[in-house]
């Protein structure tokens, strides 16, 4: 089994660590002079150096050499994850008075030292108030907030910095070189910029997908770690804040089709919007989406909260959009879109022949269909109800109040009782309301009920929905 690249390219001495300088040179100077401390803090995100420094500077103070495999007796390594009970700190307090086995000091190299108990925090800093003088204690940590002050204050503290983008790229480049890795620079950048400053996870991505035989470009790395294009975002963006609802979905539909998981969309969704306030003053819709958009994580319903989060932000946008006209601005003559003229030939068409309805989904679909040609907009929306039939009224339930107040629109209403009168031959009335939690509503389908999860699939809502083709 070949050895993994961050393993094999980990840094061997200070003068080897990339992007924090402020802290190699600290410490380099106290090893010069000898002016130690008793404990240091190393802090600051994952893979950016810590524990690669914590081993370097417990072999240097030693006046040891050091390799990726070197183990010494006096070097202790404990993992708090799962070490994090006071019966190993105790351990440790018992330990710390025995003299080094053949080297100077005895280093304990605590990593994710967060992760300690609240009692073996406390048993921990009676030994960090009055350590043997052989003895060094380096924690490390990327949750500097958990960590007790009385701890952080018996410490030396140092804060490692994200990797830059471009001090990240050189050293890709290097490795490439070295390994016989064909990747342009636009790939390379691509890679440092997706590890979001772990040095580590950069170097974990290239041995994912250096292996090539072809010269990798940018578009060849998007596809290999599943990252969306910046153009399939730049359009999302718009479909979302000027576009319509239809648009949003048949954009997310691609994007899961390319491979693009939910969690990765909104992240790059959510960078593109900050990108945009900067440019411009943020509105409270962009900021409300910004927020939404953080919230959305791996789990198994992301991509329908996904969906939720923008469609709701559309439906927001597209009706500030209509309400922005000064009011002492004179109306334009009324232009007849594509969508009115659907409109005007559904209200001519011959009514439908009564028929019954109560053992028929097919017409809830036929209702859609009819509504998506007149109106998109409204057609999202519709497609996000629970739809329950009593009598000659059709309830129709939503997770929002915003969807709500969209369906009890008189112009709105007018459209749907068209689309229903079409679709049954029936008058039918129809009220919109926000569904309680956890409360069950009939759908007018005959299939087995299903355990409802946190979110419902908007595409899936009416047991197997309309499938849109892209």
């Amino acid at each position: 089994m070949s050895k993994a690249l961050y393993r094999k390219y980990r840094s061997k001495a200070l003068s080897e660590i990339v992007g924090q300088e402020h802290i190699t040179q600290t410490l380099d100077k106290a090893l010069k002079t000898g002016k130690l401390s008793h404990a240091y803090l190393f802090t600051g995100p994952r893979g950016v150096g810590k524990t690669s420094v914590a081993r370097i500077l417990a072999h240097e103070v030693n006046n040891l050499p050091y390799t990726d495999e070197t183990t010494h007796l006096d070097i202790i390594e404990i993992d708090a994850a799962s070490n994090r009970r006071i019966d190993e700190i105790r351990d440790i307090r018992e330990k710390v008075h025995i003299a080094p086995a053949s080297a100077k000091y005895k280093i304990y190299i605590i990593d994710e030292v967060h992760m300690l108990t609240k009692e073996a925090f406390n048993a921990l800093l009676k030994t960090l108030e009055e350590p043997p003088a052989h003895v060094i204690f380096i924690l490390a940590t990327t949750e500097l907030h958990k960590l007790p002050e009385t701890i952080i204050s018996r410490t030396q503290r140092f804060t490692f910095k994200p990797i830059k983008n471009n001090d990240a790229l050189a050293h890709l480049r290097s490795i490439a070189a070295a390994e016989g890795m064909q990747l342009d620079d636009a790939a390379l950048l691509l890679l440092a910029e997706h590890a979001n400053g772990s040095f580590r996870d950069s170097i974990s991505l290239l041995d994912q997908v250096g292996h090539s035989a072809k010269l990798l470009t940018k578009q060849d790395i998007e596809q290999l770690i599943g990252i969306a294009a910046n153009e399939q975002i730049v359009s999302l963006y718009d479909a979302v804040t000027r576009g319509s609802s239809q648009q949003v979905l048949l954009i997310l539909d691609k994007l899961k089709i390319d491979g693009i998981g939910p969690g990765q969309i909104a992240k790059q969704l959510a960078k593109k919007i900050r990108l945009e306030i900067i440019k411009s003053t943020a509105s409270e819709d962009l900021l409300n989406l910004l927020s939404d958009l953080l919230s959305i994580t791996s789990g198994s319903s992301a991509g329908e909260a996904l969906e939720i989060v923008l469609l709701r932000a559309n439906l927001r946008l597209q009706e500030k959009s209509t309400t922005s006209v000064p009011a002492n601005e004179k109306a334009a003559p009324l232009q007849v879109t594509p969508a009115t003229k659907v409109f005007k030939t559904m209200v001519s068409k011959p009514k439908a022949t009564k028929k019954d309805i109560s053992h028929d989904a097919s017409w809830w679909q036929e209702v859609l269909q009819t509504i998506k040609q007149a109106n998109n907009t409204l057609y999202g929306v519709m497609r996000m109800a629970e739809p329950r039939l009593e009598h000659d009224t059709l309830h129709l339930a939503f997770q929002f109040d915003f969807h709500k107040n969209k369906l009890n629109d008189p112009q709105t209403q007018s459209v749907i009782k068209t689309a229903l009168l079409q679709a049954t031959g029936k008058d039918i009335n129809v009220t919109a309301s926000v569904k309680k939690p956890h409360s069950k509503v009939d759908k007018p389908q005959e299939q087995a009920p299903s355990p409802t999860p946190p979110i419902v699939s908007i595409t899936n809502i009416f047991g197997g929905g309309e499938v849109l083709e892209v």
